[in-house]
């Protein structure tokens, strides 16, 4: 649908008119969203995936964004209400929708979750990974309710096989 658009043309790096690479997007930097108790959304982020602090913006002893990596995914995770104008125009807790790709299997990841106590509200379930290779899916919820979703590549179907 989008393939012969200029956007998605420049998008894969493809050559402009004097010959130049377009400039584009490479990928995602981060992922940002409201937490009810930041310090208690964090803790629940450590404690599953041995979360690493990046970045604490605390002025005045008070921490109201605090970006963990997770592997190589970033979650920037902003208290509600915490006064800063550079938010979404309304962000909620618990809108978040996340897929964070797993390097084990399904079955390692179920584990995880269940060691923890963690409800498995779906899966596993047959899915694609943004490039494209046939993956399954396990889907649970954080303490405010973001939708998160651990995605394993599915050695097991040929690449090229429906999902």
């Amino acid at each position: 649908m989008l393939a012969g658009c200029p956007a998605a043309i420049a998008s894969q790096g493809e050559r402009g008119q004097r010959g130049h690479i377009v400039p584009h997007i490479l990928g995602v930097d981060h992922v940002a969203f409201a937490a009810h108790d930041l310090e208690a959304t964090c803790a629940f982020y450590d404690k599953l995936f041995g979360a690493r602090i990046h970045l604490d913006y605390a002025p005045n002893g008070k921490s109201l964004v605090r970006q963990i990596a997770l592997g190589a995914a970033l979650l920037s995770i902003h208290q509600a209400g915490n006064g800063l104008e550079l938010v979404a125009r309304r962000p909620a807790v618990g809108g978040g929708d996340i897929c964070l790709r797993w390097s084990g299997s399904i079955e390692s990841a179920a584990d995880l979750l269940r060691t923890h106590g963690i409800a498995i509200i779906d899966g596993p379930s047959r899915r694609r990974t943004a490039d494209g290779l046939p993956a399954l899916s396990i889907y649970f919820r954080d303490p405010d309710g973001n939708l998160l979703e651990l995605m394993t590549v599915d050695d097991e179907v040929p690449a090229g096989a429906p999902t």
